[in-house]
């Protein structure tokens, strides 16, 4: 039998897991279902249904290891009572139904953990937007998805023509036993067997990237590092709340800026949230004198890795260049500190072997986690960083819901170590959609911030003289 052993990362966002700090990430989608005569809760239930088995981390639950102490990692099993129709619900946005209300319901809906005791995922459709259109809200766990990954699911799940030839109806699915008590305890002796091999490469591994990180940090461009954040008014001590603001500019303005100061999408996309950040910390009198810090999350999936289920992202740290006034600067100071950052990051992976999360037992990446929380080390410590920012391209065609076109994807990642919003973008054909995940004890309107990214683009194109 083969026995779906969860990743060591994919562990740590399993059980570093609390009430304030999240690790499902979202996705809101709106669609126009006005000319299509199928759209409905009904037939996108059914799309699921027929289409769930391109999908199988979407059929499987949690199961700890043996003994239930969490020294070993889990295991993904079929979930035997699976039905779609359990993941997907029905809400309506309140009155009047405009962005801002959309907004105030999603933060809600996102606020919750998902429930551990089946598949780590629900869709929610939503009715009552002012305009006609529905929205549908995606929640999915870190451990089963990324960026890159989730972008390849929306083209599985969803269509690419508004009226393609019917599904076929997939083969009947049984769902498979769960490994023995004998097979399991024999997987954890294994694993037991090669802790002291891995933890001596992960000691090696440490010593040479220390190494390269201590290299680069004297070298005359060096990279931005954690725990070098300025404090400011978004970072602070995390409440289970959420709150959600959207935003939307042009790609191919996106595009004209990069090509007139030759530097890459990303860059934009960071300058474009750094200006953003800027006008609104000087709108609180609290813009810092530092720059503030993002960390940004890098794929680093391959040919061999394209296919894995869960997480294969490794963190660069980038400084935003907010202390610079003139646009122009602070764009070629984030391209500097992106450059060296990727830099150094591909140098640290030339000596990856292991992951420290592979010979980390849960139960310690849990109480780690709740130390840090009962500590109250969020709003303690230095930060570790600003914010997160993230840059996810989106599949270079339209996707279709039940014959509706979806019109904007708006993506959600999470708030962790104090960081109380989250900038995460996606590109399409006609725009580059953004999704800001805040914490409303720390950002108490997201609007205020999302307001201000086509300004942030607006200079930007000024200074590039379009």
């Amino acid at each position: 039998m083969n026995v779906r052993q969860v990743a060591g990362p994919d562990t740590a966002f399993l059980y570093g897991e609390r009430p304030e700090w999240h690790f499902h990430v979202s996705a809101l989608m709106i669609v126009d279902p006005t000319d299509s005569d199928r759209f409905s809760l009904e037939e996108i239930t059914a799309q699921l249904i027929r289409r769930i088995d391109k999908v199988p981390q979407f059929r499987w639950k949690l199961v700890e290891g043996p003994l239930g102490l969490r020294l070993e990692r889990p295991i993904w099993v079929d979930d035997p009572e699976f039905d779609v129709q359990r993941h997907v619900g029905r809400v309506g946005v309140p009155s009047p139904g405009d962005d801002r209300a959309l907004g105030e319901l999603v933060g809600r809906l996102v606020s919750f953990k998902l429930d551990r005791t089946r598949p780590l995922w629900e869709m929610w459709i939503i009715e009552g937007l002012a305009d006609g259109r529905v929205a549908l809200l995606a929640k999915v766990h870190h451990s089963i998805i990324d960026g890159e990954s989730g972008t390849e699911l929306a083209t599985l799940l969803f269509d690419l023509e508004p009226d393609p030839e019917p599904d076929q109806d997939p083969p009947p699915w049984v769902p498979e036993p769960q490994p023995s008590s004998i097979e399991r305890l024999g997987l954890s002796a294994g694993n037991a067997m090669m802790w002291p091999i891995r933890a001596g490469r992960v000691a090696r591994q440490l010593a040479r990237q220390g190494i390269v990180m201590g290299r680069h940090a004297l070298g005359s461009e060096p990279p931005a590092q954690p725990l070098r954040a300025p404090r400011t008014p978004l970072n602070g001590t995390l409440t289970p709340e959420r709150s959600f603001a959207s935003a939307k500019v042009p790609i191919d303005e996106v595009k004209r800026v990069k090509n007139a100061f030759g530097v890459k999408l990303n860059d934009v996309v960071l300058a474009i949230s750094s200006g953003a950040l800027r006008r609104y910390l000087i709108e609180l009198d609290a813009l810092p004198e530092q720059p503030l810090i993002a960390q940004v999350p890098v794929s680093i999936r391959d040919d061999d890795s394209k296919d894995h289920v869960g997480t294969k992202v490794a963190a660069m740290f980038c400084s935003l260049a907010t202390d610079v006034g003139d646009p122009t600067e602070r764009l070629r100071a984030i391209h500097l500190s992106t450059t060296s950052g990727k830099d150094m990051r591909q140098e640290l992976s030339s000596h990856h072997e292991v992951n420290l999360t592979d010979t980390t037992p849960p139960a310690l990446i849990a109480m780690a986690s709740r130390t840090w929380g009962l500590a109250g080390l969020d709003g303690r410590t230095p930060p570790i960083f600003n914010l997160i920012i993230s840059n996810v391209p989106g599949p270079p065609f339209d996707l279709y819901l039940a014959g509706a076109r979806i019109e904007a994807m708006f993506p959600m990642g999470p708030l962790l170590y104090g960081s109380g919003v989250n900038f995460t973008a996606v590109s399409s054909p006609e725009r580059l959609d953004f999704g800001l995940m805040a914490c409303p004890a720390l950002v108490p309107d997201p609007w205020a911030i999302a307001d201000k990214v086509q300004p942030a683009l607006d200079e930007l194109s000024t200074a590039a003289g379009l």
